[in-house]
């Protein structure tokens, strides 16, 4: 998000004198500063507005000046939407999202409802608020399944634990939330994905000291090479004992004595073309073998 006013509340179409806005927009009250209104001003301004914008054509200078006029009248249900997610650190991404769930509104609204516009842009606003929070808060993505699954979780513990005093057990949130026990074990490894912490960061071993400070990707192991050898000879065992018995020792020569093609050829009485085929039909056979195990 970038920092600043909401690049949607300036429209090029809203004419630069008090004057020929009031007069195209149909006798409309000119407000100077829409932000500085109170709610309760706002409440009223915004029927007048609402009902003057339904008979607006989209595109026009009068239509552009009495939308811009409602979205920042009403820029105070976005701030008070934003208090209660109580994201300090966010608060300028949180409100840029909250105008977007209020332009919706605004675009949407019916004067015919009879609703107050305030009960019908809340929701929209704290809508777009959540979504933001559903898609930018998780550190690893998960299905929104299991997103929804960790809140009924944490609130289900909460509840459980003041009943039980002590920590619930799978069976137990599973029965308080009348769930297959896999779907909350499921949901108990997905929230793990909430919150990641870096490799760089600092870690304390309890042993202090120490020429250079240690981090947790000292403790965190690493894929051994040695391991895809030992998986590959173990496959190649059952293999090789299929093979004849010359071809196993033509193998055994070239890769176990590391013996040139001439030198097995002299070994077993034959020319270096020949050892050429009967290896490569052997290794052909062995890497077919390997494939149809994978």
């Amino acid at each position: 998000m970038t920092s600043g006013p909401a690049p949607f509340l300036v429209d090029p179409a809203v004419p630069a004198t008090p004057d020929r806005a009031v007069r195209q927009a149909g006798e409309l009250p000119w407000i100077e500063d829409p932000q500085a209104v109170a709610p309760s001003d706002a409440r009223a301004l915004s029927k007048v507005f609402f009902d003057r914008l339904q008979t607006l054509e989209e595109g026009t200078a009068a239509h552009a000046y009495a939308r811009n006029t409602l979205i920042e009248m009403n820029m105070s249900l976005v701030h008070f939407a934003a208090r209660r997610f109580n994201r300090r650190d966010q608060m300028e991404d949180v409100v840029q999202v909250g105008m977007i769930g209020l332009i919706k509104a605004i675009d949407r609204f019916d004067l015919s409802r009879e609703n107050e516009f305030a009960t019908f842009a809340i929701p929209y606003i704290v809508g777009e608020i959540k979504r933001f929070f559903r898609d930018t808060s998780w550190d690893v993505h998960v299905p929104r399944r299991l997103q929804e699954l960790r809140t009924e979780l944490a609130r289900a513990r909460d509840v459980l634990y003041a009943r039980l005093d002590r920590d619930p057990t799978v069976a137990e949130l599973a029965a308080h939330l009348h769930r297959p026990p896999e779907e909350i074990r499921d949901g108990v490894a997905a929230a793990n994905g909430y919150n990641s912490a870096s490799l760089d960061m600092p870690y304390d071993n309890g042993t202090g000291g120490g020429s250079r400070q240690t981090s947790l990707a000292d403790f965190t192991g690493a894929a051994d090479p040695g391991m895809a050898l030992v998986e590959d000879l173990a496959s190649l065992a059952p293999l090789l004992a299929a093979l004849g018995e010359r071809d196993r020792r033509i193998i055994q020569m070239r890769f176990g004595r590391e013996m040139t093609q001439s030198q097995i050829g002299e070994a077993l009485g034959c020319s270096q073309m020949h050892v050429s085929r009967l290896l490569a039909r052997a290794l052909g056979s062995l890497r077919t073998g390997l494939l149809a195990d994978d």
